[in-house]
């Protein structure tokens, strides 16, 4: 099925299709050999106390309708954006929960931290509040906005159809369900915890673990990876001196090797995470994998550790499935630690708490 250009972007069109999907759960289980059996009956979800899907629809009825003109709008002229502000809202997810408390912007904050040096899209977030606060003053949280818009870079960079249209079937679409507020702290050394590329498996495992996610949940939000860029200093290692050995990881495909090692003369260099889609949402990433062709470590792990590589198979072989968990994935992920009632604010300016 396919949307025309001009009604693609109509989100409650996408919540009458997709809604159950968007209440489907899926559970891993140990000891399960075959990973489609993973998918458990779709069942509703409770939402946690203080968020509501209609939050905003009578204090500020046009948000969504804003915040995806405004994320379109900056994704149209630097499709790069698209990724980056996933990676913001991993972050911000990744220290203290959904709190915004990355968007703080002083000596010392998160945003601050050398973890956080090559974060971008902290533009599209503030052009997004200018225009709700002219709309809605004092009303929406930047946490919120956020996790929106995060959700519309994603839609915004999934493959079109054969038509004009965007094909819904490939579309990892959720209802973002609102009342998030905003943290009043950051802290610079806490950016520290964010994975950065050269965890193994188990570290990765027990990041997420920690944070209420699973092994489904790492599998398939890796799968971010199928859109954005990321320095050639952060692979380096793997090209020249994989473990000190002087020698390149063994695991990378010869032909992509020689692809990263011209691609990759300088450390300042950017490289596609995936090379064979990098504008587009996809499943291609896990295909990727199969073929040795992970840029990050961590990304190539995925497919040689037996507790995750039967479910890249799944899901390379199966890219609805990563549609739809994907979004079950990332609501889950947007709903993580997050500040309700009285906990938090609601920023004015998302850079700083309010006075």
């Amino acid at each position: 099925m396919h949307l025309s250009s001009s009604s693609c972007f109509l989100f409650p069109i996408f919540a009458l299709i997709l809604i159950s999907a968007s209440t489907a759960q899926y559970e891993v289980r140990e000891g399960l050999v075959d990973p489609l059996t993973y998918l458990e009956n779709p069942s509703v979800k409770e939402l946690l106390s203080g968020l509501s899907y209609s939050y905003y629809h009578h204090t500020c009825p046009d948000l969504e309708a804003i915040i995806n003109r405004k994320v379109k709008e900056w994704i149209d002229k630097d499709y790069t954006l698209a990724a980056s502000l996933i990676r913001l809202h991993f972050h911000d997810f990744a220290v203290r929960g959904c709190d915004a408390s990355i968007l703080l912007d002083y000596p010392g904050s998160e945003r601050r931290a050398d973890a956080s040096k090559t974060l971008k899209g902290f533009q599209v977030i503030d052009d997004i509040k200018a225009e709700v606060e002219r709309k809605c003053p004092k009303t929406v949280s930047c946490a919120d906005i956020l996790t929106a818009a995060a959700r519309d870079a994603i839609i915004l960079s999934t493959a079109p159809g054969n038509g004009t249209g965007l094909d819904l079937a490939r579309v990892p679409f959720w209802m973002v369900p609102y009342g998030r507020k905003d943290g009043r702290v950051s802290i610079d050394k806490e950016a520290q915890t964010v994975p950065m590329g050269r965890e193994n498996v188990t570290s990765l495992l027990e990041f997420f673990q920690s944070k209420g996610l699973n092994v489904l949940d790492l599998v398939v939000l890796s799968g971010a990876h199928t859109i954005g860029m990321t320095t050639c200093s952060a692979i380096q290692h793997r090209l020249y001196d994989f473990h000190g050995t002087g020698k390149p990881d063994p695991s990378i495909s010869p032909k992509y090797l020689n692809f990263l090692r011209r691609k990759c003369r300088w450390a300042s260099e950017y490289v596609d995470l995936d090379a064979t889609t990098p504008r587009t949402f996809d499943a291609v990433y896990y295909k990727n994998l199969q073929h040795n062709m992970g840029l990050l470590a961590t990304d190539q792990m995925l497919v040689s550790d037996s507790r995750t590589s039967d479910l890249v198979a799944t899901l390379a072989s199966n890219p609805s499935i990563f549609y739809t968990q994907f979004a079950l994935s990332m609501e889950k992920l947007g709903n993580t630690q997050v500040l309700t009632g009285e906990d938090g604010e609601i920023r004015v300016n998302c850079n700083f708490v309010n006075p």
